[in-house]
């Protein structure tokens, strides 16, 4: 015969493992752990990753990841993650350091592989032909001779797309019909995006289609939709320009005819303004090149950017 203490115990496991299967049933799987080093690269990840993934990223909306310093908890972040995902082409200049650092296991994901790299022409602004003492306008985290920016091309932004959906597949192959469904929807929006750059520009007068900004991140843009843009010759970003800096670019204005400048929203705005009193071009709205803005900004998507980037680009050269 058994025991009341027994019966007692008999009861409460009938009772409460029922309630544990239960709760092991209907609790959702772990997400999948990711990492992206910035923002712009983190809204393609989030949009193609949609809610089995957790995502994480580096430099964060208004941050310049050229320049940006690694911290502990940056590195604690790539322990963590099962997949980590990078601009490359020399963009992130830190990440291979952080990467050995953090001694994570994750599989890391160039997301331009596949693409063509833009090899930067010889009008634009090199560090040999910058004045001694300073660098282009990457100024402390020079690129060589390959422009890092793919993402400006919308084209290139769907080859992004595409290595993301299968990056992620690899390491979680049971959400594949989740990953292709999530890239397919989001590559059809970049479609749209696409028709939308290129009536955007049709309608700028070719003449126009001229501007300087503060740092030369633009010229996949350019050379995919027909636009030049051109960075000031030899001034850094990160310090202040001189007067010697500031002549020079009110010559290449003049020069070359430049109707507008433009700021962008990793870099110093007082270039900019010197530039425009001075020179007497427009100044254009703020550009929005390497980052997104934060949740109160125009620009808190990849697709929220480039069109926020075509109205100011539009306003300033349309006329």
């Amino acid at each position: 015969m058994l025991s009341r203490r027994s019966l007692l115990a008999a009861a409460l496991v009938l009772g409460v493992t029922p309630a544990l299967a239960q709760s092991d049933a209907g609790a959702p799987a772990a997400k999948l752990p990711v990492v992206a080093s910035f923002s712009i690269l983190g809204d393609f990840v989030k949009n193609v990753g949609g809610d089995r993934i957790a995502m994480t990223t580096i430099v964060g909306p208004n941050s310049d990841t050229h320049v940006y310093q690694p911290t502990p908890s940056d590195a604690k972040k790539l322990a963590a993650a099962k997949v980590i995902f990078v601009n490359g082409l020399g963009f992130e200049g830190w990440m291979d350091r952080l990467v050995k650092a953090s001694g994570t296991k994750a599989t890391v994901v160039v997301a331009t592989t596949g693409i063509t790299p833009r090899e930067r022409t010889a009008d634009e602004p090199q560090d040999d032909d910058a004045p001694k003492g300073k660098k282009d306008a990457h100024a402390g985290h020079d690129h060589g001779p390959i422009d890092p920016h793919a993402w400006q091309s919308v084209a290139n932004a769907k080859v992004y797309v595409a290595n993301i959906r299968d990056g992620l597949i690899a390491a979680d192959p049971a959400g594949k019909d989740a990953y292709t469904a999530n890239a397919a929807a989001y590559l059809a929006k970049l479609d749209a995006l696409q028709a939308d750059v290129v009536k955007a520009v049709a309608a700028i007068p070719e003449s126009h289609r001229r501007i300087i900004t503060s740092h030369d991140a633009f010229g996949y843009f350019g050379d995919a939709y027909g636009l030049k843009l051109l960075a000031p010759e030899g001034v850094s970003t990160e310090s202040e320009a001189s007067a010697k800096d500031v002549g020079r670019i009110i010559r290449q204005i003049k020069a070359q005819k430049i109707p507008a400048v433009f700021l962008e929203n990793v870099t110093n705005p007082r270039l900019v303004d010197r530039i425009a009193k001075e020179s007497g071009a427009k100044v254009g709205g703020t550009l929005y090149s390497d980052a997104l803005s934060d949740d109160k900004g125009p620009a808190t998507t990849y697709i929220d950017m480039v069109h926020y980037n075509l109205r100011e680009l539009s306003a300033a050269l349309a006329s």
